[in-house]
């Protein structure tokens, strides 16, 4: 465990520490919206770079030159580059953000207004949205024991997901837009307090990938601190960007971190322990198999998919930033077809989208803020698949599907002033 400085002089309000790995443009949009969200803030934006081996190094440092840019020479994993971080922070409030997110202009006010008005709270988690608009179970969890997991591995917590017995695994039985007390929080959105972080230490460097931020709020809890579920802001997880969710690599990573976590905190209760990673190895077989079946599925919706009629993209921009828009539209990979633009404002979008067979919708903050375009999102999941842009970025993002990549646009790298 790594011990910091336990008092920061002259700090900054926030510091905002993102792991960078292989996603340069999901990070443009992510840094823009950051960019937004602390225009009224004393904050310090801090990305460690993995050893990405794409155009990250190149293609940022330009695009945003406040940004404290590390780059590791190897990819040194996600606790170790978090805690290069923590080291260079000097905020009162730590964020730990994931790359592939997209949060509101309000986002870090909301949260630092909560943490001054609730001294015993530690740490802070968002309710979060993936690309398509769904809500992500993740964003509250509780702590992995063996029947919270057999009812998981049983699927009981799938057919009973609001069960206060069965549903525990994601605290489904706390709703998801209240604030509540929880065990764990997601480490893709997660803001600590200074002193909670000084009195746990920073990240467990054990965990290479997954598990770090069960850990993270299992030491928060014994050490006194509230981990609180915040859902006063939504943001948007693409998912899946870093790591491919239907390989081996991240199967054996994901449960690899389970055990850890158990041979950490339960080897003293011998029951617990062994049936913890009996649990543990049935579940990892389980997900193997359903990888292999995901796999196929996904294979077999590509084939239909490539079948199916052009895509009905409307566009939702003021008419100035629509050309924009049109302009960087035409670096596709496969052509896309603009069939409308809607202007910001009110809409029965429901009706709209039936109305005109739309399957594809390009949402940008131009006219009507990233909370509201979240909104939309939230309003229209599964209707329509989304794409996203964040005013002044030269690219388009959207990710339709949490266990494979999401798809992006970029036009040329050139320079935009900040």
């Amino acid at each position: 465990m790594l011990v910091f400085r336990t008092q920061i002089l002259q700090g900054v309000e926030l510091s905002i520490i993102i792991v960078n790995y292989n996603v340069q443009y999901f990070l443009e949009q992510c840094l823009y919206s950051v960019l937004l969200a602390t225009k009224n803030i004393e904050a310090e934006i801090i990305v460690i770079d993995n050893a990405s081996n794409d155009q990250s190094r190149t293609y940022l440092p330009e695009r945003f030159p406040l940004v404290d840019f590390t780059w590791c020479t190897e990819n040194v994993g996600f606790s170790k580059a978090n805690n290069i971080g923590i080291k260079k922070a000097t905020g009162n409030h730590i964020l730990f953000l994931n790359p592939d997110t997209i949060v509101g202009e309000d986002c870090f006010e909301k949260c630092l207004s909560y943490f001054k008005s609730n001294s015993e709270c530690g740490a802070i988690g968002l309710k979060m949205i993936d690309g398509s608009g769904i809500y992500l179970k993740e964003s509250k969890r509780s702590f992995p024991s063996p029947l919270t997991s057999l009812y998981k591995l049983a699927g009981l917590a799938a057919l009973f997901p609001s069960s206060p017995v069965f549903a525990r695994y994601y605290a489904g039985h706390l709703p998801n837009d209240q604030v509540h007390e929880v065990d764990v929080l997601a480490g893709a959105c997660m803001m600590l307090r200074r002193k909670a972080l000084d009195a746990v230490g920073g990240f467990d460097e054990d965990y290479f990938m997954y598990g770090e931020d069960v850990d993270m709020s299992y030491r928060l809890q014994q050490a006194g601190f509230k981990n609180v579920y915040f859902p006063g802001s939504t943001i948007i997880h693409f998912k899946g960007e870093s790591t491919q969710k239907l390989s081996m690599a991240y199967v054996h990573h994901f449960y690899d971190a389970m055990k850890l976590f158990v041979g950490k905190h339960y080897k003293n209760r011998k029951t617990v322990y062994y049936t913890m990673r009996l649990s543990i190895a049935c579940s990892k077989g389980l997900a193997t198999f359903k990888m292999f079946i995901k796999r196929i599925v996904s294979l077999l919706n590509g084939i239909i998919r490539k079948r199916e009629t052009p895509a009905n993209l409307f566009v939702m921009a003021s008419p100035v930033y629509f050309n924009e828009l049109i302009q960087l539209i035409k670096f596709a990979e496969q052509p896309l077809l603009i069939t409308g633009r809607l202007s910001p404002g009110n809409y029965d979008m429901h009706k709209l989208v039936k109305s005109n067979g739309m399957n594809i919708l390009l949402l940008c903050n131009d006219g009507m803020g990233i909370t509201k375009m979240i909104q939309e999102m939230e309003a229209l999941h599964r209707q329509v698949a989304f794409l996203v842009h964040i005013k002044g970025s030269n690219s388009i993002v959207g990710s339709n599907d949490k266990n494979a990549k999401g798809i992006f646009i970029a036009g040329p790298a050139t320079v935009v002033a900040n």
